[in-house]
């Protein structure tokens, strides 16, 4: 790979996120916010007039009809894309997976990884007998500088010793079936077992609640209790779920995640309790971190103004005061990604600072622990 081809704009490509999808569209402008790649291909439906026109909606240079012939085709093309985005529902994702990397394209995946926790662990054993073909996981809470210097602090030891770890993420946009209609894509897909998974709610958001509790808090769960509960009448899978947590560094903690929340839009919020003291974090408030130290006022920290990890200051683009939020931390983890796939045509090593295949792994541990504790009256099980 010589120096010119490994300092040019990056192709990406897509397999869902047409028409009626929300995230597609959400992972278009975060890979082309930066101009670091341009997507360029995709297979956005399986239905081929729905591919067709969501690929000229966009714009894309190439269109295909199924995820195949797309990693097929682009693996000979000359200008082929260098990564793809995997933006389907959650049983589609495994087998996508494997279809590109088995080409050497690197995958960026929507999470959780699979809906089947043996997929997943097959998935995980063919990508290790890969080389130099790298795996991303989308999630996107971890790119806010703000979590990124929640991460630093606690990692630093001024908190002192984590004690406990409140987590919750509540929305309401599941309290009335939806799915019965037919009209709502995104709720028919994440209610239906057959291509969600074992759960929803826990599947779709406490997974992002679990991920940022760990991220942010150095311990990993270890043991949880979970109670979880399908309100809406006829719906299949969980609406709503209450946790405690055992984490393997001393810790203890509450993870409460709902879609029937009346009221909320989409309250992610985190608490981290230290032996020193302790710090707080709203995803509806993204640009704020506050600090709480034992005896002393609260440190209001702003993003652009008083965060001071090199993480943080790295991922910050405006100056204080403009809002950064959901659109600009997924391009934080593509940025990474990115950055990792030029690293590796200049033959240089990654450095792999994002979710990956081990952060899939172990939501999808996660999710199996939290149904199997349910089913068995709220009894903890092992993560």
């Amino acid at each position: 790979m010589n120096n010119q081809e490994a300092t040019k704009s990056l192709r990406a490509g897509i397999v869902g996120g047409g028409q009626g999808a929300f995230i597609g569209r959400v992972h278009k402008i975060a890979v082309e916010l930066d101009g670091i790649a341009q997507v360029v291909a995709g297979a956005m439906s399986s239905d081929p007039q729905r591919a067709q026109d969501s690929a000229k909606a966009w714009g894309l240079s190439r269109s295909y009809g199924s995820y195949m012939e797309m990693a097929n085709e682009e693996a000979l093309h000359p200008e082929g894309i260098d990564f793809v985005i995997i933006a389907t529902p959650n049983h589609l994702h495994t087998d996508i997976a494997r279809a590109f990397l088995a080409k050497g394209i690197h995958v960026m995946c929507d999470k959780p990884l699979s809906n089947d926790i043996s997929e997943a662990h097959g998935l995980s054993e063919f990508y290790d007998n890969i080389d130099n073909t790298l795996f991303g996981l989308t999630h996107t809470y971890a790119g806010y500088p703000a979590v990124m210097e929640a991460q630093a602090i606690v990692a630093s030891g001024s908190l002192g010793i984590v004690r406990k770890v409140l987590v919750e993420y509540q929305q309401d946009w599941l309290m009335f079936p939806l799915e019965q209609n037919g009209d709502n894509k995104q709720a028919s897909w994440r209610t239906d077992p057959t291509k969600a998974g074992i759960s929803c709610c826990v599947g779709d958001i406490g997974t992002h609640a679990a991920h940022l509790a760990e991220l942010v808090s150095g311990q990993q769960i270890s043991e949880l209790a979970a109670d979880l509960s399908c309100f809406v009448a006829g719906r299949r899978l969980d609406d709503d779920a209450s946790m405690l947590l055992r984490f393997n560094g001393g810790a203890k903690g509450v993870l409460l995640c709902s879609q029937i929340a009346a009221g909320e839009e989409n309250r992610l919020s985190l608490r981290i309790y230290g032996s020193e003291g302790s710090l707080e974090w709203q995803q509806e408030e993204p640009n704020t971190l506050i600090i709480k130290m034992a005896g002393e006022p609260w440190h209001r920290h702003r993003t652009g103004k008083t965060l001071h990890s090199a993480a943080a200051q790295a991922a910050i683009r405006v100056p204080a005061g403009h809002p950064e939020g959901y659109l600009e931390a997924k391009a934080n983890l593509y940025c990474e990604f990115m950055a990792d796939i030029k690293r590796l045509q200049r033959g240089e090593m990654p450095l792999k600072n994002y979710p990956g295949m081990t952060e899939g792994i172990r939501g999808m541990r996660f999710i199996q622990a939290a149904v199997s504790s349910s089913e068995h009256n709220a009894r903890w099980m092992p993560v």
